[in-house]
């Protein structure tokens, strides 16, 4: 939120609210930015991650509630996991190295690293290489946004949302959960 209001302040347009922020972020940055800030939209997007860097490097990393808990189970019963983020990919990676998560994904793969960023399918095109997975309702894509939605029906993935009923049914989404807490306990108990 810090990086994407700084860079917005400092080309003369206005910080977004939280809120807002979910709502009008959610294509990568690449795709974005020329929208956004026009003929300056280079310069604003190297702007942006020098600051969106400079804060990652001095900051606590906040992981969602029940997350860590979910992916310990979802190992423990050999599922494979895979990220697909708009987060630079670089900055994605260095995250989930910083928490110690590594074990837990087959493929971490973040905007610039495929031909082209969620919600295209490319994206998850490229975090499957390599693997017998094809895309279809069986894989389950989890997201929280608009465009993870988006990405998992370009893929013909089954969509889950991570949030409030409101959003879900804005987004025509069957299955959603308040939070990874929710999911957890749905898988623990369909699984006995």
């Amino acid at each position: 939120m810090q990086a994407i209001n700084s860079a917005r302040a400092k080309f003369g347009l206005p910080v977004w609210t939280y809120d807002e922020i979910l709502l009008n972020c959610t294509r990568a940055a690449r795709d974005s930015f020329p929208d956004w800030f026009g003929a300056n939209w280079k310069d604003a997007y190297d702007y942006y991650y020098a600051t969106f860097d400079e804060l990652r490097r001095n900051g606590e990393i906040t992981t969602r509630p029940g997350a860590l808990e979910l992916l310990d189970w979802l190992k423990s019963q050999n599922t494979p996991c895979f990220i697909v983020s708009n987060k630079r990919g670089d900055f994605l990676r260095h995250e989930v190295q910083r928490l110690g998560w590594e074990s837990y994904f087959k493929a971490v793969v973040g905007a610039q690293d495929a031909p082209r960023d969620k919600p295209a399918r490319e994206h998850v095109d490229f975090a499957l290489q390599g693997t017998t997975i094809i895309p279809d309702e069986n894989v389950w894509f989890a997201g929280d946004s608009e465009a993870d939605i988006a990405c998992a029906r370009n893929a013909g993935c089954r969509p889950i949302l991570i949030g409030e009923q409101k959003l879900a049914e804005k987004l025509n989404v069957v299955l959603f959960f308040k939070n990874c807490t929710t999911l957890h306990s749905l898988l623990y108990n369909h699984s006995k």
